[in-house]
C-alpha cells in the first residue's frame, strides 16, 4: 500500500502528458511527435525498439471498453444496428488516434512504476 500515492501520481502525470520521473517536461513535441527523452531529467522515453507496442493493447482496450458497454446501452434503448454502424464505426477510428497519445503516456508512467530504470543525472 506504500506505493498507491506513487502510482496516483504516476497516473495523473500519465493523464497530462508529461514525464513520469519529474512531472515536468512534456512528452510530445506536436500531436503525433514524440521527444526522445525529457527536457528536465534526461529520462529516455523509448527504452528500446518496439516500446510502445504495449500502448497499442492499452489504445485498443480502452477502445473495446468504450465501444462495446456504449452498444449494448443503445441497443436496450433501442437504436437499430445500422444506425449503431454509423455511430460506432467513425468512433472506433476517430477515438484511437485521438487517445494514442495518452496510450503511449499512460503506458510510460506504469513501465516507470515497475521499472524506475536508471537514477536522474545531476
Amino acid at each position: 500500500m506504500a506505493d498507491l500515492p506513487r502510482a496516483v501520481q504516476l497516473l495523473r502525470r500519465g493523464i497530462q502528458l508529461r514525464c513520469p520521473r519529474c512531472g515536468h517536461g512534456p512528452l510530445f513535441q506536436r500531436y503525433f511527435s514524440m521527444s526522445e527523452q525529457c527536457s528536465i531529467c534526461a529520462l529516455r522515453f523509448e527504452r528500446e525498439p518496439g516500446y510502445f507496442v504495449g500502448a497499442i493493447y492499452v489504445n485498443y482496450a480502452a477502445t473495446v471498453l468504450i465501444a462495446i458497454p456504449g452498444y449494448l446501452v443503445l441497443y436496450r434503448a433501442g437504436l437499430s444496428l445500422s444506425l449503431q454502424l454509423v455511430l460506432w464505426g467513425p468512433f472506433c477510428i476517430l477515438f484511437p488516434l485521438w487517445f494514442l497519445r495518452y496510450s503511449k503516456s499512460l503506458w510510460l508512467a506504469m513501465d516507470y512504476f515497475f521499472d524506475p530504470g536508471e537514477t536522474p543525472q545531476r
